[in-house]
C-alpha cells in the first residue's frame, strides 16, 4: 500500500525544514524491504530536491544528505517498518 505526506523536521534557528514523502509498505517484510522489513520503495524530496530514495535496494541513502534527510527517514522506519 503506498502513502504520501510530509514531516515538518525542526531546525536549531527555531524554523521547520519540510520532507515531503512516498513509501510503498506491504503487511509483510520481505528481503526486498528496508532491513528485511515491510518498506519496499521510499522517496524523500526536501526543498524538490531528493535526499533519500530506496526500490528494492539504495539509489540514494539519506546519510549522505544531511541531518533533515537522517531525521525523516527514521521517522518513516518508525512509522511504516
Amino acid at each position: 500500500m503506498w502513502h504520501e505526506g510530509t514531516i515538518g523536521i525542526p531546525l536549531k534557528n527555531g524554523k521547520r525544514q519540510i520532507a515531503h514523502y512516498w513509501v510503498k509498505a506491504y503487511e509483510r517484510g520481505s528481503k526486498y524491504g528496508i532491513n528485511g522489513g515491510r518498506i519496499s520503495k521510499l522517496t524523500i524530496k526536501i526543498d524538490g530536491e531528493t535526499v533519500a530514495n530506496y526500490d528494492r535496494g539504495w539509489d540514494i541513502r539519506p546519510e549522505d544528505n544531511g541531518d533533515a534527510a537522517i531525521v525523516a527517514y527514521c521517522i518513516l522506519l518508525k512509522d511504516y517498518n
